[in-house]
């Protein structure tokens, strides 16, 4: 294995441990209140995201009105120091910015540094907040290697002091990887968080809670207050100090299984705004303000969350938006479908990238399944919410899309590519086949599911035949919303050889363990 090793978790220790330090304390039922005196300070932590071999996007969120100025080092000592000047972080964007680094070297650790400077006086700064990423490698034979999952704080399942918050991702940690692929729902904004939920055996779930998270969210107050509430917990702040992330969104970042033009039925009256169309504008928002995304930053061109991430020679990352362009839900029978889950225009930029792209493995990020029956069952009709309908048959309703984006894949020859997704709280790993297909013209591929990072866990999803898949391997449970305390928390792994170019997925569990294991070789098909 030629994957690179740069012993990151020893450089870090001293880099993290002075963040951790940084970090304002954390009281059960209360955010942290931030001190209005003294040097601006940074007590969210930092992030990195949508790396490439020479750039990088920092992420930092100030306690009051704040010039944004990173640092970055070939070494943690920060022995001659490169400045970045960022932007003036304020009201206007909940006092969070983000600074791109460019022409950095390729392949390399960066350590950074970011301070908080006084607008009115550029001397008083606050106390440095570090943190370290690797520049994407253009060299093959250094390996790619990173995780994947989705689904965190769901189902009313929050940060649990008692468990020691988030512990996945200190598991995810100490595997280093290059890179977390969030397959999205980083929130359940539509999921409040209480105190304390009962469990089966009789004891008691406790959460820390905040005031945005006792109702569904609906002004960008509150959603902004939603992603806020997941960096109250140590594990994920610390993984975000030391892993570059790419993030997607699905439906819980708005409202469960929403689509573009629908109005919340008068009988949720949780809700006082009616509009998705609304609460989607100001949920967009605050995801563009709480991570490092490269087309959601102030001045990128059209503020599209769809993207294509370079990894080197070996991968490329196409990050889909199964949400914001589908048609509505509905028992999804219909014989024509232009709009689909993607909508025509971003079907047309993911065959225009799969056909220009020249690394051995491409994989599409997805916020949902493909084969996998995922219902939206209404009072009136049970309709659909991701791409299947149980229908075994020919092609219906978004099926459509699906179809003619595998026809191209088969007829431009394009080879490597790899499906993986959340979304359905339990993993697994399908394997598509024209040979058991209604639909046959397409080449086979692979499938896998990984999640939830913290929510609750649901029964295995059935499966539809229309596009063949075999279930190679499941594992979930067979109750609905199975606590974190019970297990069935999920996370992927991808580690490609830079020797070999051979791809290993594994599925993990939330400790770590290696639950199943594929090896794929690259330019083949039917593996």
């Amino acid at each position: 294995m030629s994957h690179r090793s740069f012993g990151r978790r020893s450089v870090l220790r001293g880099s993290l441990a002075t963040s951790a330090a940084l970090t304002l304390p954390v009281g059960l039922g209360a955010a942290p209140a931030f001190a209005r005196s003294g040097r601006p300070g940074a007590g969210w932590g930092v992030q990195t995201g949508d790396v490439t071999a020479d750039s990088g996007l920092v992420w930092v969120r100030a306690d009051r009105p704040a010039r944004m100025i990173v640092e970055t080092a070939a070494t943690e000592s920060f022995r001659d120091p490169r400045r970045w000047q960022g932007p003036l972080l304020g009201a206007g964007t909940d006092f969070t910015g983000t600074t791109r680094l460019h022409g950095l070297p390729s392949g390399e650790q960066i350590h950074y540094r970011v301070l908080l400077a006084d607008p009115d006086d550029p001397r008083r700064t606050g106390e440095p907040v570090t943190g370290t990423f690797r520049t994407v490698a253009r060299r093959r034979r250094d390996g790619v290697r990173f995780l994947w999952s989705g689904d965190l704080a769901g189902q009313g399942w929050g940060i649990n002091p008692d468990r020691g918050g988030y512990r996945i991702y200190d598991a995810m940690a100490r595997l280093d990887p290059d890179f977390f692929l969030c397959s999205g729902d980083n929130i359940y904004a539509d999921g409040p968080i209480t105190a304390t939920q009962a469990l089966p055996d009789g004891g008691t779930w406790r959460n820390i809670t905040t005031e945005e998270k006792a109702k569904v969210a609906e002004t960008l107050a509150e959603y902004r207050g939603n992603f806020r509430y997941n960096l109250l917990d140590d594990n994920l702040r610390r993984f975000n100090a030391q892993v570059p992330s790419v993030i997607s969104w699905d439906d819980h970042e708005v409202r469960n299984n929403w689509y573009p033009g629908e109005v919340i039925a008068s009988s949720d009256t949780r809700y006082t705004e009616k509009s998705i169309d609304v609460l989607a504008a100001r949920a967009r928002r605050a995801f563009g303000e709480y991570f490092p995304v490269s087309t959601l930053r102030p001045g990128a061109k059209d503020g599209r969350v769809y993207r294509v991430l370079r990894q080197g020679p070996l991968l490329d990352v196409f990050v889909l938006d199964m949400r914001t362009y589908r048609n509505a839900n509905s028992p999804d029978d219909q014989t024509v479908d232009p709009r689909g889950i993607l909508g025509r225009e971003q079907l047309e930029w993911l065959k225009r990238e799969l056909a220009r792209s020249r690394a051995v493995w491409k994989v599409i990020a997805a916020d949902m399944p493909i084969g996998l029956v995922v219902p939206d069952t209404t009072e009136n009709e049970p309709n659909f919410e991701a791409v299947a309908q149980g229908d075994p048959g020919a092609p219906l309703g978004r099926e459509l899309q699906i179809a003619e984006l595998l026809r191209f894949i088969k007829h431009r020859r394009i080879t490597g590519t790899l499906w993986l997704t959340a979304d359905v709280h339990h993993t697994s790993a399908q394997h598509y086949q024209p040979s058991r297909a209604a639909f046959t013209d397409f080449e086979p591929f692979w499938e896998f599911v990984s999640g939830p990072l913290n929510a609750g866990a649901f029964p295995a999803s059935a499966l539809d035949a229309t596009f063949g898949p075999e279930r190679v391997f499941v594992k979930a449970p067979t109750a609905s919303n199975v606590s974190p305390a019970g297990g069935y928390q999920f996370f992927g792994e991808v580690d490609i050889d830079g020797d070999s170019g051979e791809l290993t997925v594994r599925l993990r569990e939330q400790d770590g363990t290696v639950l199943f294991t594929r090896t794929l070789k690259p330019g083949r098909v039917g593996q």
